[in-house]
């Protein structure tokens, strides 16, 4: 496949993820936030106010050219990706929280990323740069996220049994579709992502495992409950690197390939990242308290 021909399958493949995330949703998904804002006030405020800024000082901290700068903060501002509600499953986390945080911060995250983007364009490119995403881009970003979410949510309202026999297949399809685009996309530009890989890894990791260390330590600290901690570290940890990777390598959008780089390496490791992370947190969860393992020992001495 082409380069030319995989960058511009890139807003199909964008489709079908959001065609999967709007089968997913009910509207009893967006009322959930409403009848338990606290927990989806702490989520929202690590990822659309904390995120950005630790993120702004890892490329400050590590010196990032201009265009790999942007492609970060492009990663930051991005929502949480639908596979957060498989991780949080897999280590017992709070799904409907998930499914509820997915659900918000994809409709927040039409009007915070164009407007994280165009500053971050502005202060690192130059503010005469016409890289960006202008008025007609931002249409076209929510027609790619906002329609397909629409027309998932509407055939499970009407069509309820064939959307969930289709809630799966189409989330595999979707993963497949984007793995080979993504292949034939960067097999088009290897010798530039080979020379990018060693100046970004390295912020690329730190920033997925502060990403995940935030929203799982800011929630309980406000004494939220380990489940929903749990599931708000998967939110916040497994960016949505497909719609990010849509915006940068998109010749309708922001058509740089650089600017998607931190996107194409994140979206390759984070998933064995969380898995790691999930072990850990699954590990110290399970290990009784010093409070509780003294209780024990001391029944255990009668």
């Amino acid at each position: 496949m082409g380069s030319g021909l995989s960058l511009a399958l890139f807003p199909v493949a964008l489709g079908i993820v959001m065609l999967g995330i709007g089968l997913s949703l009910t509207v009893e998904d967006f009322r959930r936030v409403a009848r338990h804002p606290r927990v989806v006030l702490i989520c929202l405020g690590c990822q659309m106010l904390i995120l950005p800024a630790i993120c702004l000082g890892l490329v400050a901290a590590f010196d990032l050219r201009p265009e790999l700068a942007v492609g970060m903060m492009l990663l930051a501002a991005s929502p949480g990706g639908s596979t957060a509600g498989l991780y949080s499953h897999l280590f017992r986390g709070n799904v409907a929280l998930n499914v509820s945080l997915t659900a918000i911060n994809s409709v927040l995250a039409l009007f915070t990323l164009p407007l994280i983007v165009n500053l971050s364009v502005a202060g690192f490119v130059g503010a005469d740069s016409t890289i960006g995403l202008q008025f007609g881009k931002v249409v076209q970003v929510f027609a790619l996220v906002l329609i397909p979410i629409a027309v998932g949510m509407l055939l499970r309202r009407r069509f309820t049994a064939f959307a969930l026999r289709m809630e799966r297949p189409v989330k595999i399809t979707s993963v497949v579709v984007l793995a080979v685009i993504i292949v034939g996309a960067v097999a088009g530009i290897k010798d530039d992502v080979l020379a990018t890989l060693g100046e970004i890894i390295g912020v690329v990791v730190l920033f997925n495992l502060i990403s995940l260390a935030v929203g799982y330590l800011a929630p309980r600290l406000l004494r939220a409950g380990h489940r929903d901690s749990v599931a708000s570290s998967f939110e916040i940890g497994l960016h949505n690197a497909t719609l990010a990777i849509t915006i940068g390598m998109s010749p309708t959008l922001l058509d740089n390939a650089t600017m998607a780089m931190p996107s194409v390496v994140y979206g390759s490791l984070m998933f064995v990242t969380a898995a790691a992370f999930g072990l850990v947190v699954a590990r110290r969860s399970a290990a009784p308290s010093p409070t509780v393992a003294g209780e024990t020992a001391r029944q255990t001495l009668r």
